[in-house]
């Protein structure tokens, strides 16, 4: 069965790009948020099976976002993905509890392999 994936990121044309990679591969986008206040709505309402996470973002940022679900679904399966290869960045996303991190400009090789290696 396909996993159903929930894209958070404020540029619509990267969530395009992503749902764009994803689909081709046979995963299911359930549902986009353009922001963490938004994503953590859009996980409560379609629990889904992983969520691409940006971090910089308004509003609320993903690593809030993060801790956000973390808090009430200790495990969620959530991938950060960030154009900013900041290794303090990295490191708070994986202490915060993000399974992977992939960084922008996406290789849909390597978002693939991310996805596969954290839900299948």
């Amino acid at each position: 069965m396909a996993k159903n994936i929930l894209i958070c990121d404020d540029a619509a044309f990267m969530r395009m790009m992503i749902k764009d990679i994803l689909t081709k591969n046979g995963y299911n986008v359930v549902g986009e948020a353009e922001n963490g206040l938004k994503a953590i709505e859009k996980f409560d309402e379609l629990n889904p099976d992983l969520v691409l996470m940006d971090i910089t973002m308004p509003e609320m940022d993903g690593i809030a976002a993060l801790k956000g679900i973390k808090a009430k679904n200790p495990g969620a399966s959530v991938i950060m993905c960030s154009a900013m290869g900041q290794q303090a960045m990295v490191i708070e996303s994986i202490q915060a509890g993000a399974k992977d991190f992939i960084v922008k400009p996406f290789q849909p090789d390597r978002v693939i392999e991310a996805v596969k290696k954290v839900v299948g």
